[in-house]
């Protein structure tokens, strides 16, 4: 089984910066997507210090504390190991963007979304946190895989609020979990065997805002691999985001 990796990120027609962020890592199996936020292009700086740290954490060597945490980790399974990796991962650059923000005042409060996917072998492991989500197309049929980290989110939990009211909300985006601003975090993980024509997605909430889950899979379901993500920008576009968009696909051929 071989990957197919595609990514488009675009600043939309009404910010002025492009506050996102992504990374395709083919050789390594590890893409990342990353929305800042934070004004005056602080977020911008959170959503790229996030993906390199994350990337250059899961693909370089161990550092000691992270062999610590994993040798402490009671689990022996490879999957569970490398979840821990991906949590570790995150925190990681969390603590660098506080870092950074006690360093550079104007950058004060910024953080970011994250989702992180790594493709092992025939494991595809996923952490996230945030609002930015990942999809599985199988089949005919998307899956979404993340459940948003929002102050909406925990009322349609609760029963208080429906999705379809909540995609009206001017509030939907209140985060309760983020990268940076947050401080420590508690990404969700998971695992899931990939079979051959899996085409995962991983996207900010400028693809989402406008699209919901059905427009996604009518146009997943009808579009080339090679052209999926250039094609879900332009449809977010042409439906009204007014956001930065930003979208990886990645493909099991």
């Amino acid at each position: 089984m071989e990957l197919e990796g595609y990514a488009r990120s675009e600043t939309g027609p009404v910010r002025e910066h492009n506050e996102d962020a992504w990374k395709i890592d083919l050789e390594q199996g590890v893409f990342v997507v990353a929305d800042g936020m934070g004004g005056h292009a602080a977020g911008e700086v959170a959503s790229h210090m996030a993906v390199e740290t994350v990337h250059q954490t899961l693909v370089g060597a161990p550092d000691p504390e992270e062999t610590r945490l994993v040798r402490d980790h009671e689990s022996e399974d490879p999957a569970d190991i490398l979840r821990e990796r991906l949590r570790y991962a995150m925190n990681q650059a969390s603590i660098r963007i506080r870092r950074e923000a006690e360093l550079r005042p104007e950058t004060r409060g910024m953080g970011t979304t994250l989702v992180v996917l790594v493709v092992d072998g025939d494991q595809a492991h996923l952490a996230h946190v945030g609002d930015s989500r990942a999809y599985l197309f199988r089949n005919g049929r998307l899956v979404r895989l993340t459940r948003d980290h929002t102050v909406v989110q925990q009322e349609i939990d609760a029963g208080r609020l429906t999705p379809e009211l909540a995609r009206l909300l001017p509030h939907k985006h209140i985060l309760t979990q983020s990268v940076g601003f947050h401080g420590p975090v508690e990404p969700d993980t998971t695992t899931r065997m990939v079979e051959t024509g899996d085409i995962f997605i991983l996207c900010s909430d400028g693809m989402t805002d406008p699209l919901d889950d059905d427009a996604i899979q009518r146009i997943v379901a009808n579009t080339p691999l090679d052209l999926l993500a250039d094609v879900l920008v332009d449809e977010a576009l042409k439906a009204g985001s007014e956001d930065n968009i930003t979208v990886a696909v990645v493909g099991a051929v």
